[in-house]
């Protein structure tokens, strides 16, 4: 088959997190099953650049990826003028798969799509129920605007149970909304031991509380502050892009007064980083998968992660799955910190967590999405 793919940002976009490496593998995986993937994009790259008036085309193993001129942005959705040529100029697809909401490039595609009868899928990536900013705003769009966009969806994919209630709950068709987790990625061919230590500076001998994402509201990065402050022999260590909430600035200043607090910002190699952490953490009060801890178990390491985030229901008894709230999350870092058995074995099957829920899978599964999609 033929999939046309938009999304807000493609690979080599890593600063925008777990959505570029979910898009990235789905569509290799497609190809690599011997479907043609085109991808309509914007040349953003990170949070805080990407702007160019300029587009250009690149084969990505096998993807044809069309990373389209783009002047104007704000966050990550960014404006395309050339979308109606780009779309004009298409190979007229099987189905076309629309990865975000909200955004101009996935909306003016899902309307072109359905001007044409080309069926689509939408895959909100947790999206769907208006959140953190201009509530009030998103609301008013979903109810006029964005309707039709979600009503014409011959399918709705939900990374997890989780999000898919919040999607049905937010008035999608319950019949039309399907889950397809994310792939856990395969064990890193890489590990350099000691490499995360050195660079944040920790000791050898010292408990090392690793958190990888955006350092952003409603990731619980708060509840990790406070489990740093009551466990004065671990460290805590933050990799990830600010995301301009605030909430990086709190994260430094309470460095400053912490010298167990490690900030290292954004990395494209987390993967190799992880196998030195004694516990990772995802705290966050609510995520639609949570694509870290994934990543996390892939290197065999101890989870906690709360019950809010849906990789939740992948993991199982894989990780140590606690409510989202404060002293929920820091107990259970204590905890688990003061019991290597226990840890020696969360990361025995997390590894193995990993291994059931390979991109492989969730690749068959999505080309079934496809494939009824196309029959509707």
């Amino acid at each position: 088959m033929h999939v046309l793919f938009t999304t807000p940002a493609y690979f080599p976009a890593v600063a925008f997190g777990g959505p570029i490496v979910m898009a990235r593998e789905l569509n290799e995986g497609m190809v690599a099953r011997g479907h043609r993937v085109d991808v309509l994009t914007t040349t953003l790259s990170d949070i805080g650049s990407g702007l160019s008036y300029r587009s250009r085309t690149v084969d990505l193993d096998g993807v044809h990826v069309n990373y389209l001129a783009t002047p104007v942005r704000y966050r990550w959705m960014g404006m395309t003028p050339s979308l109606p040529l780009a779309l004009a100029r298409a190979r007229r697809p099987d189905i076309c798969h629309v990865f975000g909401f909200r955004d101009p490039l996935g909306t003016a595609t899902a309307a072109w799509c359905s001007a044409r009868g080309i069926p689509y899928v939408l895959e909100p990536l947790g999206m769907f129920e208006p959140r953190v900013r201009k509530i009030a705003l998103k609301r008013i769009l979903d109810r006029s605007v964005l309707r039709p966009i979600v009503t014409g969806a011959a399918a709705i994919v939900a990374t997890s149970e989780i999000e898919r209630a919040a999607i049905v709950a937010a008035g999608a068709p319950a019949e039309r909304v399907v889950v397809r987790g994310n792939g856990f990625p395969s064990p890193p061919d890489v590990h350099e031991p000691g490499r995360l230590r050195r660079e944040a500076g920790v000791p050898e001998a010292d408990q090392l509380v690793l958190y990888v994402g955006r350092i952003a509201a409603g990731k619980g990065i708060e509840w990790l502050l406070a489990a740093a402050e009551q466990l004065p022999l671990a460290h805590f260590v933050f990799v990830g892009p600010d995301d301009g909430h605030g909430v990086a600035e709190r994260l430094h200043e309470a460095a400053t007064r912490n010298p167990r607090l490690h900030v290292l910002g954004p990395r494209d190699d987390a993967l190799a980083l992880y196998a030195d952490a004694d516990l990772f953490v995802l705290p966050s009060e609510g995520e639609s998968f949570g694509m870290v801890a994934a990543e996390a178990a892939a290197a065999g390491v101890p989870i906690v992660v709360t019950d809010r985030s849906g990789v939740s229901e992948f993991l199982g008894d894989a990780a140590v799955v606690v409510s989202a709230h404060e002293q929920a999350v820091v107990s259970a870092v204590r905890e688990t910190l003061a019991d290597p058995g226990r840890r020696a074995r969360l990361g025995v099957a997390a590894r193995e967590a990993a291994l059931r829920n390979s991109w492989a899978r969730m690749v068959e599964l999505q080309e079934q999405i496809y494939i009824s999609a196309m029959r509707r």
